[in-house]
């Protein structure tokens, strides 16, 4: 159960740094593929442009690719 809690809150610290990669000008073409991909393959989208890797670490975190891609979404 600590290990879910600890999930959530280091997604939720980051959602907002990941969705400030999309105010970068080099974000136009990711965010194109992100409108016309669908389902699964937005948090894909989000995974390859490195908006869920957090520093330090080798791996984007799918619970924050998907949780960045649903903020985007509701942004838009």
């Amino acid at each position: 159960m600590a290990s879910k809690q600890s999930e959530a809150a280091v997604v939720a610290t980051l959602t907002p740094y990941c969705v400030q990669q999309s105010t970068n000008t080099a974000a136009v073409a990711v965010l194109a593929e992100l409108d016309a991909a669908s389902g699964f393959n937005r948090r894909a989208v989000i995974e390859n442009a490195g908006w869920a890797t957090p520093l330090g670490t080798d791996a984007p975190n799918r619970a924050l690719a998907q949780a960045c891609q649903l903020a985007l979404a509701a942004a838009r």
